[in-house]
C-alpha cells in the first residue's frame, strides 16, 4: 500500500526531573504508529515541515519514510506541554507554523489512504482539505486534535466550537476525537446523538478516545448506526504524550488494510496502551503489537 500522513512536526518541551526536555512530537507519533504495522512492501509518504537546525530530533524515524512532500520552514512549531492528573494537558505554542504546502502532490489517487492529523490546528486550511477531497477517491482519516482549540494572544490553546465544522466533516470518511474535542463538534448532546448528527455530514466512522476509560467507535453498517466499545487495558501509565496519535495511526492502517472496524479498534486500543506504558517512545522508536 501507499499511505500519506499529513500534519505538523513539532518540538515538544516539558519538564522532567526539574529540567526542560525537548523531544520530537506532532506527526512524529503518527509515523511511529504506522511503522508498527507497515509491511516491507508498503510505502509511507510524509507531508510535514522540517528545519535543518532541529531535524536531528526526527531524522532517525523519518529516514524510514518517503519525504518527497516535506516542506522546509524557517522555524519549527514548538509547544510547551503541561500534564497533570487525568485532565486535559495545557498547551502553549510558539512559532506557530503556517499551513503546510500541498501543491507538490500531483496525483492524490496514488495513495490507498490519507491520514490527516491536525497537530497544531493550522496544518491545513478548509480549502486545502476540500482540494484533497476533490482529487482523492479513497479514505481520509481525520484526527481533529488541535483544530478543536482556538489560540489567544498568549498562544494558549482553549477549547471552543470548531468554525465551519460541517464543511470539515463533509470532506472526510473517518473522524477521531476525544471526549472534550467531541464537545467542540456537537454541543450539549448525549454521545450517541452526537454521532448521529455527525453522520449526517459525511463521515461513516467516528472514533472517540477516552483515556483511562478506553475507546468507542460508532459506524454505519447496512444503514444502521452500530458501535463497539473497549475498556482501556490495565497498564502502568508513565506517558501521556502521543498515545492518541499512535492509536489513530494504528486504527487507520488496520482499517484500510482489512476494513474491519472491530479488529482495528482492538489493535488501536492495544497500541495506545503500550504507548501509555512506555516511558520514552522516541528511544523505543516502535510500538510492538506482538510483544
Amino acid at each position: 500500500m501507499k499511505i500519506l500522513l499529513i500534519g505538523h512536526s513539532i518540538i515538544d518541551h516539558f519538564e522532567e526531573l526539574d529540567k526542560e526536555i525537548s523531544k520530537p512530537g506532532g506527526i512524529f507519533y503518527s509515523v511511529l504508529g504506522i511503522l508498527s504495522l507497515a509491511e516491507k512492501e508498503d510505502e509511507v509518504f510524509l507531508l510535514t515541515c522540517r528545519n535543518e537546525d532541529s531535524f536531528h530530533l526526527f531524522e532517525t524515524l523519518y529516514s524510514r519514510v518517503n519525504q518527497t512532500f516535506v516542506n522546509t520552514v524557517e522555524n519549527m512549531p514548538e509547544v510547551i506541554l503541561k500534564t497533570s492528573g487525568s485532565g486535559e494537558r495545557e498547551e502553549t505554542y510558539k512559532n506557530l507554523s503556517s499551513k503546510l504546502t500541498i501543491d507538490n502532490v500531483k496525483d492524490w489517487n496514488q495513495f490507498d489512504g490519507i491520514l490527516i492529523n491536525m497537530i497544531t490546528g493550522s496544518d491545513l486550511s478548509l480549502d486545502q482539505l476540500k482540494t484533497i477531497r476533490k482529487n482523492f477517491k479513497g479514505t481520509i482519516y481525520f484526527d481533529i486534535h488541535t483544530l478543536s482549540r482556538g489560540v489567544d494572544a498568549n498562544m494558549d490553546r482553549k477549547f471552543r466550537p470548531v468554525p465551519h465544522i460541517k464543511e470539515w466533516l463533509a470532506n472526510i470518511n473517518i473522524l477521531q476525537c476525544n471526549e472534550n474535542e467531541l464537545k467542540t463538534i456537537v454541543q450539549d448532546r448525549e454521545e450517541f446523538y452526537c454521532a448521529k448528527e455527525i453522520f449526517q455530514f459525511g463521515p461513516r466512522i467516528i472514533i472517540i478516545t477516552k483515556g483511562e476509560k478506553g475507546a468507542q467507535t460508532y459506524f454505519i453498517e447496512n444503514g444502521e448506526i452500530k458501535s463497539f466499545i473497549l475498556k482501556a487495558e490495565q497498564v502502568n501509565v508513565v506517558n501521556k504524550i502521543g498515545c492518541g496519535d499512535i492509536f489513530g495511526a494504528v486504527f487507520f492502517y488496520s482499517y484500510i488494510s482489512e476494513r474491519d472496524v472491530g479488529k482495528s479498534l482492538w489493535l488501536a486500543n492495544k497500541a495506545g496502551a503500550i504507548a501509555a506504558a512506555t516511558k520514552n517512545l522516541t528511544i523505543k522508536r516502535k510500538i510492538r503489537l506482538n510483544d
